[in-house]
């Protein structure tokens, strides 16, 4: 995987799962509240609701302590953050930026999106996974308001490239590299965790992040463990999870139920399970709140997290990042996590599907025509 998909992978690294806002979002502020010298941070989602004002003015407050700070978001899913916020950041010397706002000459790339969820603190103490910064994502996934997610604490060497990866979408909006000990100070082991982060965008090799999918489901031979939030899977896709079956691999995959945020994709990815199930794959549907998880584990070893769904969309049209870490103990934590959520999920039975009513086919059917825009 480091010599064919890249970046090297590094030693030295320690990586803490934190499930759900309840764990994730005092982790994020209290490592923002520590900043002494950088803090950057890139989301997708950034809605100016109670969470959204707690971290705008932890932000603001370490920028008026003398910590560079800066930020990105993506022009579409940042649409609920309001100018007080904005204001009261920028007042204080956070230097925030939109990713693609949309101009006459360039339009298109507006379906270029942002999707990576990145903080270094420091340049020591990294986090990433899926959530974004909105009220959605509070509580203990309780119940239809509040959903289930997971995002990653990680320290060691592996930093230095997280925080490449947002580097990479900073130069693309504003030009400029922040280099020096602020941002990539020396880092020494802080674990045993061999890690990597893989980033893929249209602009640098758009179906990169689908190559590192592949490559690792290819290498599967014993069990592989998938968590995602939009689970469209191109014919190149279940193919191989088709093969992987066929070899004796168990494929377990748990995917959004009736609390979806967007339907289309639910329909879409339901009209393509036909070939799975019948290769004997799990295929779950979660059922207390919107599921939006987005974790790949292999062979009790090989575990990927960030911001990557199984869908076209992550695969070609955005901005994406991926923590990949090598370790049997995380792989299996994470796996005890999987069983947990698939014990409040509905087990996706084959006559079942091939039974359904024809309307409902013929809804998911069309949906799935629209896969290659979902």
């Amino acid at each position: 995987m480091g010599v064919f998909c890249g970046p090297a992978i590094v030693e030295g690294n320690h990586v803490d799962a934190l499930h759900n806002g309840n764990e994730i979002f005092p982790a994020m502020l209290e490592a923002i509240r520590s900043a002494t010298s950088s803090l950057t941070f890139a989301t997708y989602i950034y809605w100016s609701d109670e969470i959204g004002h707690e971290f705008a003015a932890a932000f603001a407050d370490r920028a008026r302590a003398g910590v560079n700070v800066h930020i990105l978001v993506d022009w579409v899913g940042s649409g609920r953050m309001n100018e007080d916020d904005i204001e009261l950041m920028e007042q204080a010397g956070v230097e925030l930026h939109k990713f693609n706002p949309p101009a006459w000459y360039s339009f298109r790339r507006l379906n270029n999106r942002l999707h990576c969820k990145i903080l270094v603190v420091d340049g020591r103490i990294g986090f990433t996974g899926g959530v974004g910064i909105a009220g959605l994502w509070t509580g203990d996934a309780q119940d239809s308001e509040h959903w289930r997610d997971s995002h990653f604490r990680v320290a060691g060497p592996v930093v230095a490239q997280l925080q490449a990866a947002f580097m990479d979408g900073w130069v693309k909006t504003t030009g400029r590299v922040l280099d020096g000990i602020d941002y990539f100070p020396p880092l020494e082991p802080a674990g045993e965790q061999p890690a990597q982060v893989f980033s893929s965008s249209p602009s640098g090799g758009s179906e990169s992040m689908e190559m590192m999918y592949l490559l690792a489901i290819a290498a599967a031979e014993r069990s592989i463990h998938l968590s995602s939030a939009y689970f469209i899977p191109d014919d190149l896709a279940r193919e191989a999870l088709v093969q992987a079956l066929h070899r004796g691999v168990a494929v377990n995959i748990i995917t959004p139920g009736e609390c979806m945020d967007v339907e289309t994709v639910r329909r879409a990815s339901r009209a393509l399970w036909g070939d799975l199930l019948e290769a004997g794959a799990r295929i779950l549907e979660y059922e207390p709140t919107m599921f939006h998880c987005k974790v790949l584990v292999v062979d009790e070893f090989f575990v990927s997290v960030g911001s990557t769904n199984f869908d076209p969309r992550s695969f070609r049209l955005n901005d994406e990042s991926n923590l990949n870490v090598y370790d049997h103990g995380f792989a299996r934590e994470l796996i005890a996590t999987f069983e947990r959520d698939a014990a409040r999920a509905r087990v996706i039975d084959l006559e079942a599907w091939r039974n359904r009513p024809w309307r409902e086919k013929l809804v998911e059917h069309g949906a799935a025509l629209l896969e290659s825009l979902l």
